[in-house]
């Protein structure tokens, strides 16, 4: 643990500096970070600076045969690659929600204190807060999912009065933030969020590979879609086939008097 100042506003260059000298103090040969945008941006500097290899977006972390074997997804969500590092420091990055820790036993172990030398070449020279609300995907329990089935973005509304009625979060594939519809803070897949929801119900998302890997961890799928060769429903444990403007006012009225 350490409150250095140089820390603040967590700077990768910084960050990886740290935990190269803590890794090296603590002899430790195998490191963990969050594959978030921040741990993306540290891991590699880390690896650079510790000589060791690292893997990226993990999704499974086994031992097999002795040896850290990692799987993570490649050639566009279509498959899972399995990697081993073969230095002898190694460090991963896993994707949020990777892991459950239900049933796990606290473990012992001491807060140390590190002396570190660290500095930092970043220089804030402004500081702006990010328009539009935030979310935070990761964490939600229940989503609505919304994709190109929407004609236009003030359709959307019917997406939010649905997440309202659930008491849900509203996210969204990537095309939909490439319009400037929605913020990239919403987008699920390989491009955004890796979710593991207790529920995920997509409207108008037809399901392509690059935006149901971040939704395939969920507890249950549903699926509102007007095309019934749609992908999502092989992964969807209920869908309803139809059109979107009549099902969703339905169900949202359906959902506010239960």
């Amino acid at each position: 643990m350490s409150e250095d100042a140089a820390f603040e506003g967590w700077p990768a260059d910084a960050v990886a500096a740290g935990l190269a000298q803590i890794v090296e103090q603590s002899g430790a040969s195998v490191v963990l970070l969050g594959s978030t945008r921040r741990g993306k941006e540290t891991a590699p500097r880390l690896a650079q600076k510790l000589g060791a290899g690292c893997v990226t977006d993990v999704n499974d972390l086994v031992v097999e045969d002795g040896e850290l074997v990692a799987g993570r997804y490649a050639f566009g969500g279509a498959t899972v690659a399995r990697e081993k590092l073969g230095t002898a420091v190694k460090v991963f990055a896993v994707m949020p929600k990777t892991f459950d820790a239900e049933g796990a036993s606290a473990g012992a172990g001491d807060v140390v204190s590190p002396a570190l030398t660290v500095s930092t070449a970043v220089k804030v020279v402004d500081r702006r807060a990010k328009e539009g609300d935030h979310v935070n995907l990761d964490a939600a329990p229940l989503i609505v999912g919304v994709g190109r089935g929407f004609s236009a973005r003030e359709d959307l509304a019917l997406g939010d009065d649905l997440a309202g009625a659930l008491g849900a979060v509203v996210g969204c594939t990537k095309s939909l933030a490439d319009f400037g519809w929605l913020g990239e803070d919403r987008i699920i897949g390989l491009s955004g969020a890796k979710t593991a929801p207790d529920l995920y119900l997509s409207v108008g998302v037809s399901g392509q590979i690059q935006h149901t890997v971040g939704v395939s961890a969920a507890k249950l799928i549903a699926t509102v879609n007007k095309d019934k060769e749609a992908p999502i429903f092989a992964m969807a444990d209920y869908g309803l086939v139809g059109d979107l403007y009549e099902i969703v006012p339905a169900l949202t009225e359906r959902l506010k008097s239960v």
